[in-house]
Parts: structure tokens; C-alpha cells; sequence
């Protein structure tokens, strides 16, 4: 016990516990091939979609080939996806009682949340990965060498994980998997209404300046700058699109300051 009363110790601890919460996370999903495999098959869907029925009638900003442009705002979109399998995962266990459970027993209680964005985080590694490798089939390249291309698959990886914290507080909040089931069409404005698949340019006043501050307009620019892919905004931009490696960091950062503490708290409320 006294080990655990000092910061490093209780640290430890729920590194320890987390790790356990996460491999039951991959476990589940072990168990349930289906949905693994369908989540899977689901970016590669959307190159093919976006990219040959789409994409032959957009013209990309300064030239360049649609499906190098539309790579990074696919790669954003996925990113984004993280809040919706998180939340719905969360509400799920909810409603069963499992977070009850969890409550009741000698662990730690951030390790519950972590465990659950830890696996999340994982998981979002495959699905990068199947679709760089379904992008390397349809002609998408990065073109500034290697450390910009790990530099641009980094800031995916720390939004996603933001963006986790996000679907833990949304699922704690909803309670119930059927409510969380019927908020997932609601985040689809977030990644329509970007950068990530037409120019802003062409948007009514309003609706670009929505989609400029978007953080999913943020991700792709950075995508594309890192990348070296067509489609980096020039001249008069919004802040966002003038700095999106900043604004990708900054988002992250906003996100894990306000709901990892609202996260923790209403796992600890509920219940109650």
C-alpha cells in the first residue's frame, strides 16, 4: 500500500491495469471477427467509392490526380471513426453493468478510460494500415521522404487518441447502446463538411468558415503538406489551414485537457 500512496506508485498502477483493460479490448474483438473484419473492409470501400465514383468529377485545387488529393482527408476520416467505435464500446459495457463491475473492484479509475482508448488506439493502426495499403494500390504516394510521412501518421495517431477520450465520455453520458447507436449518423457533418474530400473554397461563406475550423480540415491539410500530396492551401487561408500542423496539436491538446478529467469523473459518477 505504500508503494501505491506515492504518485509514482499509483502511476504504475494504472499503467498496470490499463494494459489488462486493454487487452481484454483486443480480446473482444478477437472473439467477434466479423466486426473486426468489417471495420476493416470499410476504408478500403471508401477509396474505391470516393476515389474512381467520386472522383472523376472533382477538380483538385492547382491540378494533381484526385486520388492523391483524397488520401489524407480518408486518412482523417478514419481518424475520426474513433470516437464512434470508443462510444459505442462504452455505452455498451454500461449498459450491461460491466462499468459497474469495474467500479466495485481494487483497480485503478483511469484505467478503465484507458484501457478502452489504449485498445481504440491499436485498433486504429490497422485501419491505417489497411488503408496506406489500399492507397499504395490506386496510385497514392507520400513525396517528402520519411520522416514527414511518420510525422503526418503521428498527428493521426494523437487526434485519433483525443478523439477517443471524446467517445469514452459520450458513452458514459448516453448510457445505454441503443442512444449511442443512434448519435453515430451525427458525426458524419463533422468529416462532410471538411477539406477532405472537395475544396472549401466553393462553399458558401458560412458553411467554409465551419468547415475551415474543422479540426478534420486541420488533419488532412497537415496530411497533405507532410505528404506532399496536391491540395495545401495557398494565399488568404483561415488560421487553421495556414498552420495545421499547430492546429492538429492544439486540438489534441483541448480535447485530452477537457475530457480525460470529464471522462474520469463520470465514470466515477455513475451509477450513483
Amino acid at each position: 500500500m505504500t508503494a501505491l500512496s506515492s504518485p509514482l506508485g499509483r502511476l504504475r498502477w494504472t499503467f498496470a491495469d490499463g494494459l489488462t483493460l486493454v487487452g481484454r479490448e483486443l480480446g473482444r474483438l478477437r472473439r467477434q471477427p466479423g466486426e473486426l473484419v468489417a471495420a476493416l473492409v470499410f476504408p478500403a470501400v471508401m477509396v474505391v467509392l470516393f476515389g474512381y465514383v467520386f472522383g472523376s468529377a472533382i477538380q483538385v485545387p492547382g491540378g494533381g490526380d484526385y486520388r492523391e488529393y483524397l488520401m489524407p482527408g480518408l486518412f482523417a476520416m478514419v481518424t475520426f471513426t474513433a470516437a464512434q467505435g470508443v462510444m459505442a464500446r462504452v455505452a455498451a459495457d454500461a449498459s450491461r453493468g460491466v462499468m459497474d463491475r469495474f467500479r466495485s473492484m481494487p483497480m485503478a479509475r483511469l484505467a478503465v478510460p484507458f484501457g478502452q482508448t489504449g485498445a481504440d488506439l491499436l485498433v486504429g493502426l490497422a485501419f491505417l494500415a489497411v488503408m496506406v495499403g489500399t492507397g499504395l494500390l490506386v496510385g497514392w504516394q507520400p513525396h517528402r521522404g520519411l520522416v514527414p510521412t511518420v510525422e503526418a501518421f503521428l498527428l493521426m495517431t494523437v487526434l485519433r487518441y483525443a478523439l477517443s477520450w471524446v467517445g469514452v465520455y459520450v458513452g458514459l453520458a448516453v448510457r445505454n447502446e441503443e442512444a449511442a447507436n443512434a448519435l453515430v449518423p451525427l458525426f458524419l457533418p463533422f468529416t462532410m463538411v471538411s477539406n477532405a474530400f472537395v475544396p472549401t473554397g466553393g462553399m458558401p461563406g458560412w458553411l467554409r468558415f465551419l468547415a475551415d475550423w474543422n479540426p478534420v480540415s486541420a488533419l488532412t491539410a497537415a496530411s497533405r503538406e507532410l505528404f506532399g500530396n496536391p491540395g495545401v492551401p495557398s494565399g488568404d487561408v483561415a488560421w487553421p489551414l495556414a498552420h495545421p500542423v499547430a492546429a492538429v496539436l492544439l486540438w489534441s491538446a483541448a480535447l485530452l485537457a477537457v475530457f480525460v478529467p470529464l471522462s474520469l469523473r463520470a465514470f466515477m459518477r455513475r451509477g450513483r
